[in-house]
């Protein structure tokens, strides 16, 4: 397995992530998941091992208050953390992203005086494990509209069907952030989010995950038919649509910048891979010489690096922003959006220099460059997409298009 027993030294020496904030996440931990995530790859199969001490290390409850019983981080030191554990394991990363999310976005929120998702805190503390159900087949509105039916009950509560896919950690989730659209809300449609327990009768999870790449993430389908939030965990009730709400932009401001974390992740370690290829291939044409001393291949891993370093002090300056409540007034989503697309794009740019250095080697399917060329591809996908976010930005800086 290439690169397996090599130390990430980077996650410990003079980069830009080694500073002053605390870390949960030890090397040797790392390393062992490291270890682990070609193998996870190859057999399409989910990290039980790795979120076992994951929960040990006290990862999943980072942002939980220190009340509460958790690390009591803040969105940079757990960017920080995500991208020291998406350079040693990216789908290993990506799935625990999911549940940091809910954690995080609910943290922000108590922190500004909303007590109504504390209870996803306390939940957390307690050791459920939280997933999103909001991605859906053909619904390009996003958490602006909903094909999944919510019904209120006689309690209060509401009832969900509808099919969401992309549901991360579906092996092991316990927990369910979920919405949809109640249609006969008096006050007219409404968007209402809610957390459905798995034992909920009406929920079905498929066993359809097998992809190109971010494999062991295990993001299955969901099927919700009839699945009930009790009352105590309907959270927001919505107007279709964008809204002011402080819960969206919580929710754009940690899922936007994690998600940059673990693309930024990849590109760091890839950049190392590069750098080791170059230490180590000769060359005939400069009479045996390796290839860190050919001025062609300095030149495009510097200029990988200088891309790599953006990425990560974009990344952390905007979520230290978010953690101190920087004023970007209106253009808040268009930083957001744009922190997104620039880091998984750079970190695609960066997996491509590192294989053009590395040669026919990282073309094998047991490389480790390999496996990141697959997984950074994931990262055009997620929310917001290229078109989304150019649109965010056109209107932030030109206006809204004239009619």
């Amino acid at each position: 397995m290439q690169g397996g027993g090599v130390a990430l030294r980077w996650q410990s020496e003079g980069m830009p992530g080694t500073d002053r904030h605390a870390r949960l996440l030890p090397d040797d931990l790392l390393a062992r998941v490291h270890g682990r995530a070609a193998d996870l790859d190859r057999d399409n199969a989910f990290p039980h091992e790795d979120l076992a001490e994951l929960v040990a290390a006290g990862y999943l409850t980072a942002f939980v208050p220190e009340r509460l019983g958790g690390a009591g981080l803040g969105l940079e030191a757990v960017a920080r953390e995500q991208v020291r554990l998406a350079a040693a394991a990216p789908a290993t990363a990506l799935a625990v992203n999911m549940h940091l999310v809910v954690t995080g976005l609910a943290a922000w929120l108590v922190e500004h005086g909303d007590a109504t998702v504390e209870f996803l805190l306390r939940e957390a503390a307690a050791g459920e494990v939280f997933a999103f159900g909001n991605s859906e087949a053909g619904n390009d509105l996003v958490m602006f509209g909903s094909r999944t039916r919510a019904e209120r009950t006689p309690e209060g509560g509401y009832r969900y069907t509808g099919t969401k896919i992309f549901t991360t950690l579906a092996p092991v989730w316990t927990r369910l952030a979920t919405f949809g659209l109640d249609e006969d809300d008096p006050d007219g449609p409404r968007l209402v989010h809610g957390v459905v327990p798995r034992t909920s009768p009406g929920v079905s999870t498929r066993d359809d995950w097998d992809t190109l790449g971010m494999r062991a993430t295990q993001s299955r389908t969901t099927v919700l038919d009839g699945a009930e939030a009790p009352p105590e965990w309907v959270y927001r009730r919505l107007p279709v649509g964008p809204s002011a709400d402080p819960f969206v932009f919580a929710l754009f401001a940690v899922f936007e910048t994690l998600l940059a974390a673990v693309y930024t992740g990849i590109g760091r370690r890839a950049l190392e891979l590069g750098v080791e290829a170059a230490q180590r291939r000769t060359s005939m044409k400069h009479d045996g010489r390796t290839l860190d001393q050919d001025p062609d291949i300095r030149w495009r891993l510097a200029d990988a690096a200088m891309a790599q370093d953006g990425a990560e002090l974009g990344l952390y300056a905007l979520a230290r922003d978010v953690d101190e409540g920087a004023d970007h007034g209106a253009r808040w989503f268009a930083q957001l959006v744009g922190l997104k697309v620039r880091a998984t794009e750079t970190a695609r740019v960066v997996v491509d220099g590192a294989i053009r250095v590395a040669g026919g080697s990282a073309y094998r399917s047991g490389s480790e460059l390999a496996r990141l060329y697959r997984d950074v591809l994931a990262g055009m996908f997620h929310p917001s997409d290229d078109e989304s976010a150019h649109a965010t930005l056109a209107t932030s800086v030109l206006g809204p298009p004239r009619a």
